[in-house]
């Protein structure tokens, strides 16, 4: 656990005990602070007293008795309007910030990479981990992606932090100075947290705005907000910037072309790096992106690249994310359940074919619009959740579809028709471009649900899961 000796004897309010929130009162009082803790859930509650935390009623709390208010990044900062407990910390001038800032503010000592960008973040962030901790370095992976960044280890010079970091919680950051930070990419998403595209493009921009000359900012350059993000930092001067792409030619940057990873950085000329084809657990132009910025950003700190072709040759991918579960008779069976919007479901959908194609449930900004120019690609297609009906109507003049409701029924459905109409070489890919939450707690527990069923399946099984 992180001590925030800044904090010490200082009276402290956190609302919103989710991960990360239960875990910042738990530093806090283990770093000395006098703290105050609310959640609008009877449970949440229950454990923090379990916990030995004190429980304050925040909506009828003396504010005036707290230096700062820990939000839970879940928590609506601004919109589509303020938590009436934001309102209440700004009308008393209680300054509002989250676990990352708490991290900044812990007599910080290791080095930092924060990872941000609408898709590919988990993916990065756990190969870059993987590539340091494979040639030796020491390394603590976290933030958005697993653990809370206060359950971390202590490190002192020699580590690394690596996290994913939100838009909710780039928002709740105010201090921190990234070492190296990634900007991978820039869609449609949460706009609704954000007041729009514009905001949420200035939300994600907040991870370059406390650095200076010592250190790194990498950018994608493979859509329009991201170029025009990189162009804004060459224009205020920013020193160290490396351009990254998955598709096309980066000059001084890392870049893949027709399958091959180069490095343009140094030398001031291509070298190539490594032939993604040894790198099967991580298919696609958007993971060719995901590579060319884990290797620009470990380069960064100063891995060989003879180590980071090791690294990259050993990763086996992320769960819940393009992971291949199972072949049965012939039929892939893909778990996909962290794609959460229709950008992530059509980076999926890219890299396959012949596929049967299971979406649906509870429906985000765009819906699923980013996947229709690869429906060429999708041969039947199984809809669940609450979004199963719409996305019925804007599909069917298309594509064969099959309102299936349930994720059991989807995958006995797509299982017979795979088996039926291809064979070998289909793809049953569970890659909903929706949120979870109207059927499942959370995309891992509805991942964990897609794994479950396919290992209920009957037939001859061969490589992966054989």
């Amino acid at each position: 656990m992180i001590n925030i000796s800044s904090f010490s004897r200082l009276p402290v309010c956190v609302f919103g005990l989710g991960c990360s929130g239960f875990s910042s009162a738990l530093a806090l009082k283990y770093s000395g602070a006098l703290v105050s803790v609310w959640d609008d859930s009877e449970i949440a509650r229950l454990q923090a007293l379990e916990a030995g935390l004190e429980l304050v009623d925040l909506y009828r709390a003396d504010w005036s008795a707290y230096s700062a208010l820990v939000l839970s990044p879940g928590v609506a900062l601004n919109h589509p309007e303020p938590h009436i407990i934001v309102q209440r910390a700004r009308e008393n001038g209680i300054e509002i910030i989250g676990d990352i800032e708490l991290l900044a503010r812990s007599n910080l000592k290791a080095r930092v990479i924060g990872i941000t960008g609408t898709n590919g973040k988990s993916t990065t962030t756990a190969l870059i981990g993987h590539l340091l901790h494979n040639a030796g370095h020491r390394v603590q992976v976290g933030g958005n992606l697993g653990v809370p960044v206060l359950d971390l280890d202590p490190m002192d010079e020699v580590g690394n932090y690596v996290l994913e970091m939100s838009s909710y919680q780039l928002d709740l950051t105010h201090s921190l100075a990234f070492d190296v930070a990634l900007l991978l990419n820039l869609s449609a998403d949460h706009l609704e947290r954000h007041g729009g595209m514009d905001g949420y493009i200035s939300s994600k921009k907040r991870i370059f705005a406390k650095q200076g000359n010592s250190h790194t900012a990498i950018v994608g350059l493979d859509d329009t907000s991201s170029r025009n993000v990189h162009e804004e930092l060459k224009k205020v001067g920013v020193k160290n910037i490396i351009g990254i792409s998955g598709e096309q030619p980066v000059p001084g940057g890392v870049y893949v072309h027709s399958g091959i990873l180069y490095d343009c950085i140094e030398e001031g000329m291509a070298v190539a790096v490594i032939n993604l084809t040894q790198m099967p657990n991580l298919p696609g132009v958007h993971n060719a992106q995901n590579i060319a910025a884990a290797y620009a950003a470990v380069r960064t700190c100063g891995l060989k690249r003879e180590a980071i072709i090791s690294g990259m040759v050993s990763f086996k991918g992320l769960a819940h994310r393009q992971e291949l579960l199972a072949v049965i008779d012939g039929v892939a069976y893909v778990n996909d359940s962290k794609a959460t919007n229709g950008e992530s479901a059509a980076r999926a959908l890219s890299c396959y074919g012949n596929v049967y194609w299971i979406a649906g449930g509870r429906a985000k900004d765009g819906g699923i619009e980013a996947a229709r120019p690869y429906l060429d690609r999708v041969r039947h297609v199984y809809l669940i959740g609450e979004a199963a009906n719409n996305f019925a109507r804007n599909l069917e003049s298309e594509i064969p579809v099959t309102v299936s409701g349930k994720l059991q029924s989807a995958v006995g459905e797509a299982r017979e028709s795979a088996l039926a109409e291809t064979g070998d070489g289909a793809v049953v890919l569970f890659s909903p471009a929706c949120a979870s939450f109207d059927q499942f707690d959370n995309f891992e527990s509805r991942g964990e649900a897609f794994r479950d069923l396919v290992d209920a399946l009957p037939g001859n099984r061969t490589g992966v899961g054989a």
